[in-house]
């Protein structure tokens, strides 16, 4: 497996020369670091790595600013955002822009590790008191569900989405192959009539599927 490259977008140097420190520990290249929106996002498409760390308080464009910006300009690049806080309206806010995994700085830098591999596999994490906040937030105060579309496998493998289990190991928990699971996700978004993974997890949190 080739090294994955990724850029740092953190306005405290202090905060990023940590995370630069911790991920080149762990083997993850580091190609750029910035700390500002606007110049982190043009080093982003500049450099095309394969996960951009993105912290949600950035001078300029705020990282779901620069999350939104690299969704419109089509770029490849899988994105992690990380709060400070577990705060409800920045968390729904990463969310709706699509970036595919969701951290805590107060968090161990093993999850950090985690959430960029799972990201850079294709599939989307969420730090438990984060996934906890958006099933909070969008189940139903009065109980009611919708008549999930997806059949079992389908609400499994769903789950294991949400619970940041990238497609490699979803495919070896559930003794298939990879080509199946792609194939469940690909029947998964169409049902819920989703633009990606993350978009499905918080459509079927949402609507009390998972």
């Amino acid at each position: 497996m080739s090294e994955l490259r990724v850029v740092v977008v953190e306005d405290h140097a202090l905060t990023r020369v940590g995370l630069c420190a911790t991920l080149a520990a762990a083997g993850i290249a580091v190609v750029g670091e910035s700390g500002d929106g606007a110049a982190g996002r043009d080093m982003i498409l500049r450099t095309k790595p394969d996960v951009a760390v993105v912290d949600i308080g950035l001078p300029g464009l705020d990282g779901i600013e620069v999350t939104k910006s690299l969704r419109a300009l089509k770029s490849p690049t899988h994105v992690v955002i990380l709060t400070m806080v577990d705060e409800e309206a920045d968390v729904l806010a990463a969310l709706a822009a699509g970036a595919d995994a969701y951290c805590l700085k107060s968090g161990e830098p093993e999850r950090l590790i985690e959430a960029i591999r799972v990201a850079a596999d294709g599939g989307a994490y969420f730090d438990p008191r984060i996934a906890h906040i958006v099933l909070r937030q969008f189940t139903d105060d009065r109980g009611r569900q919708d008549v999930s579309p997806l059949s079992s496998r389908e609400t499994e493998i769903l789950r294991l989405i949400a619970d940041g289990v990238g497609n490699l190991e979803i495919a070896d928990r559930l003794l298939v192959s990879l080509g199946t699971v792609k194939s469940h996700i690909r029947d998964i978004l169409i049902k819920l009539s989703a633009a990606d993974r993350t978009q499905a997890a918080v459509i079927a949190l949402r609507r009390g599927f998972i």
